[in-house]
């Protein structure tokens, strides 16, 4: 639980050789801490942590409560106790934040993604600002403390903004079909009928199929006996297109009641453009399997970002805000600041949406990502927007990029947007080996971007940092940073 460090122990990062005596000192601490499940006492909320909680400390041990703000006393319930911290509920607040608000989803705290709704908008991008502050803290990148961290760029209307809804498909005890997300550690399924952060349209085709499924009476997945086929239904939308794609994720690849199924789905559903089903057998953590087949309508669906077209298969990446992904991109380009005749390298690529709005400025863009589907998507929407100046592989970034060294390419510029997990160690070793003059590193995770300016930085000096909201009503932050090579 670093990351969720009080300002006083911040310290010993400082000096690494005080570590092991302050860690004495709280394991002493804890020992004489008595706690038990269902106990409560007041707590006043000194700050929030980076996924959203309140963070009190009762006799010096941490204590997260989720639902609770800044500067608001409470009386909290324990409902777990680990070695060096605690979790707890609010039972009641005392003194309530002036930047607290009513909820618009009355399951907020029951679910993930909706951590901050009971918190004003103005708080929010404050606080998403601040996350990316306390991961610098932790980690100290060289010259942290002078880093420019700009204001949040956040949203008009921090509501209907996702494009896509990934729900999880199960029958409750009275036998009906229910489609939503799980309660907070746990696989208890919390039924979603509306949900203020999703676009309109693919609440309504969510709702509409989970009719279906239910007059259909079809094979619906049961965890506990691992039978059944419906397992999960994904909802996209693409926000300047009408187009809409439905996914079945499946325990097999049968899909009974298949013809009328798709008869009602073309009759009561005419802004369904496509439908695929992917097969993910047995269990697994993974929502998505590598099966994926074409049902009805189209395999894809076509969204615009800018003045580009993008076709977008059913694993394709493509963030889930689409107003705010142009603002994201636009940051990124305008933080690179690519001059004519420069090659670029577009890692972790997704269907190449950052990579090609650079191309017309590029003499070269290359680009590689993981999943072969997205890999076709993007060469197809270089074709498609007439780009001949780009090209992308299959590949991870740690692999292609020595490659492409290796035979003689060697990019003056690098755009990185890798998964939460960060760079890999290979890549920031090649990056530093090539040190090319411009950088810019559009991150998820505030928590490894800092992790990874620890290595950069000894070769890159951090400009600026611009937090952008692409989640309101969540703790995500993205954030652009703006990297310079060192003389």
């Amino acid at each position: 639980m670093a990351n969720y460090e009080s300002k006083n122990h911040r310290g010993y990062h400082r000096d690494r050789n005080q570590r092991p005596h302050q860690d004495q000192r709280r394991a002493r601490q804890t020992e004489r801490v008595q706690v038990e499940v269902g106990q409560r006492f007041p707590l006043t909320i000194k700050r929030m942590g980076i996924n959203g909680e309140g963070i009190g400390y009762y006799k010096r041990m941490a204590v997260f409560v989720p639902g609770a703000l800044t500067n608001e006393e409470a009386v909290v319930e324990v409902t777990s106790v680990a070695t060096r911290y605690l979790r707890a509920k609010v039972h009641r607040i005392r003194k309530t934040s002036p930047h607290r608000v009513e909820p618009r989803d009355s399951y907020a705290d029951q679910v993930g993604g909706f951590e901050l709704e009971h918190l004003d908008y103005p708080a929010q991008l404050a606080f998403k600002r601040d996350v990316v502050a306390q991961a610098l803290e932790r980690y100290q990148p060289e010259g942290f403390h002078s880093y420019d961290l700009r204001p949040t760029l956040g949203m008009k209307d921090p509501y209907g903004y996702r494009n896509k809804a990934q729900f999880q498909v199960r029958r409750n005890a009275e036998g009906q079909v229910e489609a939503g997300l799980y309660a907070e550690r746990s696989h208890d399924l919390i039924d979603l009928p509306t949900c203020s952060v999703q676009m309109p349209v693919t609440m309504t085709v969510m709702r509409a199929v989970v009719a279906m499924l239910q007059d259909l009476d079809m094979p619906i997945y049961d965890e506990e006996q691992k039978s059944g086929i419906v397992k999960t239904l994904v909802v996209r939308a693409a926000a300047h297109t009408d187009d809409v794609q439905l996914v079945f994720i499946t325990n097999s690849p049968k899909l009974p009641h298949k013809r009328e199924l798709l008869e009602r789905i073309a009759n009561e559903l005419p802004q369904v453009t496509s439908v695929m089903q992917n097969i993910n057998p047995g269990e697994t953590s993974l929502v998505w399997g590598d099966d994926t087949r074409h049902l009805a309508g189209a395999e894809a669906i076509t969204e615009k970002l800018g003045d580009l077209t993008f076709k977008l298969s059913a694993r394709a990446f493509l963030q889930l805000n689409p107003a705010q992904t142009e603002v994201l991109y636009d940051e990124a380009k305008k933080a690179l600041d690519l001059q004519p005749g420069q090659t670029v390298v577009d890692a972790y690529a997704g269907i190449g949406t950052i990579g090609l709005s650079l191309a017309d400025v590029a003499a070269e863009v290359r680009g590689m990502e993981i999943i072969p589907e997205a890999v076709d998507d993007a060469n197809a929407n270089a074709a498609a927007n007439g780009i001949t100046n780009a090209h992308y592989e299959v590949g991870t970034a740690e692999d292609l990029l020595p490659k492409w060294v290796m035979a003689g390419f060697r990019p003056d510029a690098i755009v990185v947007d890798p998964p939460r997990t960060g760079l890999d160690a290979t890549l920031i070793e090649t990056i530093l080996a090539i040190r090319p003059s411009k950088l810019v590193y559009v991150s998820c995770n505030p928590s490894t971007l800092a992790k990874d300016l620890v290595d950069l930085t000894a070769d890159y000096r951090v400009e600026y940092i611009q937090s952008v909201d692409m989640m309101p009503q969540t703790a995500r932050c993205e954030a652009v940073v703006k990297l310079t090579r060192r003389q």
